[in-house]
């Protein structure tokens, strides 16, 4: 039912921003209602071709089809802006429009008549004719736009330029430019002997249609390179699809024997969509420790770490005592010990801050549409937690970008990452 509701307000939204755009393309370059109907209905196309390669697995026909649907909300959001700023402006313009001085009016000019001959009446004739033939405007060439017209061409032409050429780059190269992210974070109360303790961490991968068997290899590379002690997954490892359940036991198979201390895992909302029980029951079948309102102590009980994980956010909604429970968490660990959290969803960090020495989640994707001061995430998640290290009452937080993508298959300004935390002791 979830799923469905998105869809069509996704759809909805989709047609409004397309029906927007393609009476600015209108306006600005004269195209005829021939031409808007077509582009209408590739969005219909586009926006179907979408539903199907989600439902029945069709990679390559959902790359296009998002692509293009990225293309054209990039291309409408653009011109949207510009829209709100002329609004904007408006009052502004109508008061410098009042604020302009009257013009002076021209001085009494005197004309002093002299009688003179009157000329021949041919040769009055030929000078007459030809001003009427310097004055007649030539019918041959076109006429050239006014300034209003060529601006209007000129910001539409430059948005859908923008837009497309921002979604090509997304789709082909955005979402596949991994980095490593070393983090170091000094942990108040550490011991000695876990100094440079190394937590690589993954999160949103988003098994599915989108990601699979070449992601899976490069994912693999990416943490053998950052040399984990531990490694910890943030939530949202499948997208929805159960299907994609195996993939995500076989990837931790894969990635088991690249840390000394081993897998650890949480779940996030993607993972409840896909199906909870089967997620959890495909990572402990692979040798994974799941976190869930728990907690384990890495090295001992006197001089270790506290290693917390909390339930996702969103499993509240599921019942009473479903969702994320710190002080359950910390009653399974030594009370004395430094604790690092595990939690999806970086809203729970200011009921977690002042318990712990860091927190680390995902779930934003860093924004994965930016477009230089363009950042819907900054306004639209709580907190403006979207990617990066924060602080608050003494704790910090690391925001992962995540490995894979949710909706468009496409990353701009939010490079899929790798974490590499190295604990130091304060």
């Amino acid at each position: 039912m979830r799923i469905g509701f998105f869809f069509v307000v996704v759809t909805l939204v989709l047609i409004g921003m397309s029906l927007y755009l393609g009476r600015r393309v209108k306006q600005a370059f004269g195209l005829g209602p021939r031409a808007e109907k077509f582009g209408l209905f590739v969005v219909l196309g586009a926006i179907a071709s979408m539903i199907a390669a989600r439902a029945l697995g069709l990679r390559p026909l959902g790359e296009i089809a998002f692509t293009l649907l990225l293309a054209l909300l990039i291309s409408g959001a653009l011109l949207l802006l510009v829209d709100l700023v002329k609004l904007g402006a408006l009052p502004f313009t109508w008061l410098a429009s009042r604020a302009k001085p009257l013009p002076t009016p021209a001085p009494e000019v005197t004309f002093a008549l002299r009688t003179e001959p009157a000329a021949p009446e041919t040769e009055v004739a030929a000078p007459l004719e030809k001003a009427e033939t310097a004055s007649a405007p030539d019918p041959s060439p076109a006429a050239l736009p006014t300034r209003r017209v060529f601006l209007g061409q000129a910001v539409t032409g430059s948005a859908v330029l923008l837009g497309s050429g921002s979604s090509f780059y997304g789709a082909v190269f955005g979402r596949h430019d991994y980095v490593i992210e070393e983090v170091p974070v000094r942990i108040p109360g550490l011991s000695r002997r876990l100094d440079g303790y190394t937590l690589v961490q993954l999160s949103d991968i988003h098994f599915g249609t989108f990601v699979g068997e070449a992601e899976i290899r490069a994912a693999e590379e990416l943490v053998r390179k950052a040399r984990p002690d531990r490694i910890v997954l943030t939530g949202d490892l499948v997208d929805h699809d159960p299907f994609y359940v195996e993939m995500l036991g076989r990837f931790a198979r894969r990635i088991a024997p690249l840390a000394k201390d081993g897998v650890v895992a949480i779940p996030g909302n993607h993972d409840w969509y896909a199906g909870i029980d089967e997620v959890v029951g495909a990572l402990t079948s692979a040798g994974v420790r799941v976190l869930r309102n728990d907690g384990l102590v890495i090295g001992d009980a006197k001089d270790g770490l506290a290693l917390l994980g909390v339930e996702d956010v969103w499993a509240r909604r599921r019942g009473p005592g479903m969702g994320p429970d710190l002080g359950a968490a910390i009653t399974k660990v030594p009370a004395d010990l430094p604790r690092v959290l595990l939690c999806h969803n970086p809203v729970f960090f200011p009921d977690a801050a002042g318990q712990v020495a860091l927190q680390l989640s995902g779930h934003t994707h860093g924004g994965q549409v930016n477009l230089g001061f363009l950042q819907p995430g900054k306004v639209v998640l709580p907190y403006g937690y979207v990617a990066g290290l924060y602080e608050r009452n003494g704790s910090r937080l690391w925001v992962n970008r995540g490995f894979g993508t949710a909706g468009p298959p496409a990353r701009i300004g939010a490079p899929p990452e790798v974490t590499r935390v190295v604990l130091v002791s304060a």
